[in-house]
């Protein structure tokens, strides 16, 4: 029998037949269902037809396998061609031969087909919440899990609150209540919304003689509803925002229990009530308390949330809050920096909502929009002038043709939407790459923008065209889009200047362009200046939108692993958090020049909550290990005294070395240029399953 260096050659046979069968699998596993849109322009005249095009571009992927593997089995198939609603096709490939097709340049856009059924939040999708396997079904879709929301009042007749589903047992520990105010009553509870209460001392006394519009635990402005049915909200089918990332609604914990508590009014905002609010909140037997507010440039001692959290985490309660919304205007401008808390900052989703353009010569470009109607852009006429481009005189603009005019990016976008709102122009096409629109939204006209890569054939067009027309399809909706996420703009940097000493954020959660329910009787859309539009879903984006994400994932976590403390929840969100985006690459900052975001953006990266379930090693920390911190720091006994609310603490052995899952050393700006070392100490708890083997790294900067 021959050999080959010790190996029999009938194992080597094997080996190969092994690894052909895998390279085999793994070209069907990677191949996915695709729909790709293509500049017609751009056919070679040697193809007769599109379909003619389009079959040789698929059939080339055909020939490329059959000389690789010797066979058709499990070749690239074409679906669909299409001419009318958009120019391209629909064929199922892999991800290697839609890499190639991008290096076209007829290629436009591609993304992978999608189910009705898609989440219109889409954020339990792009966080891998499945139903299957991982988390959720671990977790029972936290079912039992009471998740008490600080905020502005909840809109009870929503149907993201409707009990369907759930048990009618409510938990035995829970001590709420459903409190009877002002167009509220207790029937308006139920097993899903359990409890809704409301604190208003505190600007009744800050405004004497005050009348309030909604004396009880209503909704008056809907931040309440969007991060409650956020975190919580039952499965509704049908939700959209005016057609756009239309389907089925639902919370990240879609069986757990929700109660309201209201500490924020349209007469003021006032941190008595807030800590009114979180204290009931404890007493009524939360597990997680979800808080997307703060207070800027208060010290830990004077912050209700940090005060309040402190007692939250004596009883085991995870605290969520967000960290708030000051964007790149310096670092340190985080609030929420609390040590005993999770502090949670915004990035995009993997979603972008879309008008595509159709030119007159045939070419077509993708745009982003969320216009709030289906608007008749047919064939109208196509401006781009020097004169008109600026688009950031109204009078001009006014007495300007009646067209869609194209809007340079050499002005302030919002600005030049308001411009083409006031002149009543019949629509837009801006061009510009700004995140600003394409993190919040807010077109109330019917435009366009499209990126600068873009511009230069929509340009063209219009200048060289005899008579150039444009028409725009809205109400689009794409998924899977790259690079995803990115830390949002406005996201507020750390560190925190409460206590900079600890690294926060500690993660970051989808927080732009969040789906989740709202009022009927607030607007939701804009059309001109004064055309108000409801709508039972909204899209609106900030650290307050991540924030409940961020509750979610803690309820199901609680749900899988009751027995873990709240800082070991909080360590399993951070040491799984994914620092790379969908492309495998770092994760980029919107509010930085699209350069790679830093920890003081985003954390530890983004929230990955099945990875969560099972992060090997956590930090662990103890009420003392927290008050070690406390007297660490320069506060009086008294001001410590307001955080931990008792004088039975031990301060004799002080440490500000917090057994926290990150690391952050702060240097003077003025300190030696050379290497230094800083040792942090840990201690970490094995949660897997056996025993394990870790190995420790020690790195010096």
């Amino acid at each position: 029998m021959g050999h080959n260096n010790g190996v029999p050659l009938p194992c080597i046979f094997a080996i190969l037949a092994c690894l052909l069968t895998l390279h085999v699998n793994m070209a069907l596993a990677e191949r996915s269902t695709y729909i790709v849109h293509m500049d017609k322009s751009l056919m070679p005249k040697s193809f007769t037809s599109h379909q003619h095009w389009y079959s040789s571009i698929v059939n080339s992927f055909k020939t490329d396998l059959h000389t690789s593997l010797g066979h058709h089995r499990f070749a690239p198939s074409l679906l669909y061609t299409y001419d009318n609603a958009f120019h391209g096709f629909s064929a199922v490939l892999s991800a290697a031969e839609l890499e190639t097709l991008e290096k076209s340049p007829a290629f436009v856009s591609a993304y992978k087909d999608k189910t009705v059924t898609v989440d219109t939040t889409h954020t339990t999708q792009f966080l891998s919440l499945n139903p299957s396997t991982g988390l959720l079904p671990a977790s029972n879709y936290g079912e039992d899990i009471i998740v008490g929301v600080i905020d502005s009042g909840i809109w009870p007749e929503s149907d993201s609150f409707r009990d369907d589903g759930l048990t009618k047992n409510i938990p035995a520990r829970w001590k709420g209540t459903c409190e009877v105010g002002q167009e509220f009553n207790a029937s308006l509870c139920n097993n899903k919304l359990i409890g809704a209460r409301y604190f208003n001392k505190g600007v009744k006394a800050a405004n004497p003689g005050v009348t309030l519009s909604m004396n009880s635990a209503r909704d008056t402005e809907g931040h309440g509803t969007h991060t409650s049915s956020t975190a919580t909200g039952n499965f509704v089918n049908g939700a959209s925002y005016f057609g756009y990332a239309k389907g089925t609604a639902r919370g990240v914990a879609p069986r757990s229990r929700v109660a309201m508590y209201k500490v924020l009014w349209d007469e003021g905002r006032y941190a008595s009530d807030v800590l009114a609010g979180m204290d009931q909140a404890i007493a009524d037997g939360v597990d997680v308390i979800s808080i997307s507010m703060g207070f800027d440039g208060t010290p830990l001692y004077e912050d209700p949330v940090a005060i309040a959290s402190f007692a939250a985490m004596e009883k085991n309660v995870v605290v969520s809050s967000s960290a708030g919304n000051e964007g790149t205007d310096g670092l340190g401008k985080l609030h929420n920096g609390i040590p005993w808390a999770l502090t949670v900052a915004a990035g995009t989703i993997d979603r972008s909502f879309g008008g595509t353009l159709s030119l007159g010569n045939g070419v077509t470009l993708p745009g982003f929009t969320l216009f709030p109607a289906n608007a008749l852009i047919d064939k109208l006429p196509l401006v781009y002038n020097k004169t008109l481009s600026a688009c950031n005189d109204t009078e001009l603009l006014y007495t300007g043709p009646s067209a869609i005019i194209i809007c340079d990016d050499i002005a302030d976008i919002r600005g030049q939407i308001s411009h083409i709102v006031a002149s009543e122009v019949l629509g837009a096409v801006f061009i510009s790459n700004d995140p600003v629109v394409h993190e919040l939204g807010s077109v109330t006209t019917p435009s366009v923008l499209v990126s600068p890569d873009d511009a230069p054939a929509l340009i063209k067009y219009a200048k060289t065209s005899a008579s150039p027309v444009i028409s725009i399809a809205f109400q689009q909706t794409f998924v899977r889009t790259k690079p995803a996420p990115a830390a949002a703009f406005y996201t507020s940097r750390g560190p925190s200047s409460s206590y900079p000493g600890i690294l926060k954020p500690d993660i970051m959660a989808p927080g732009s362009l969040v789906l989740a329910a709202w009022l009927p009787n607030v607007a939701a859309g804009q059309i001109g200046g004064n055309v108000m539009l409801p709508s039972d879903y909204n899209l609106i984006s900030g650290t307050s939108m991540a924030c409940p994400h961020a509750s979610g994932v803690a309820a199901l976590l609680r749900g899988a692993h009751p027995e873990w403390s709240a800082a070991a929840i909080r360590s399993a969100l951070v040491t799984t958090a994914n620092p790379l985006d969908n492309t495998r690459n770092p994760i980029l900052d919107n509010g930085d020049s699209f350069n790679f975001a830093s920890p003081l953006a985003m954390g530890a990266g983004q929230i990955d909550p099945n990875r969560a379930l099972e992060p090997g090693l956590i930090y662990d920390a103890t009420k003392q290990d927290y008050v070690n911190l406390l007297c660490s720091t320069n506060f009086t006994r008294k001001q410590i005294l307001a955080i931990t609310r008792s004088h039975d603490y031990d301060c004799s052995t002080p440490s500000c070395d917090l057994n926290y899952p990150s690391f952050i050393a702060l240097y003077g700006r003025h300190h030696p240029k050379k290497y230094r070392v800083k040792e942090f100490q840990r201690t970490v708890t094995n949660v897997g399953d056996g025993a394990a083997k870790y190995k420790h790294y020690k790195n010096v900067g």
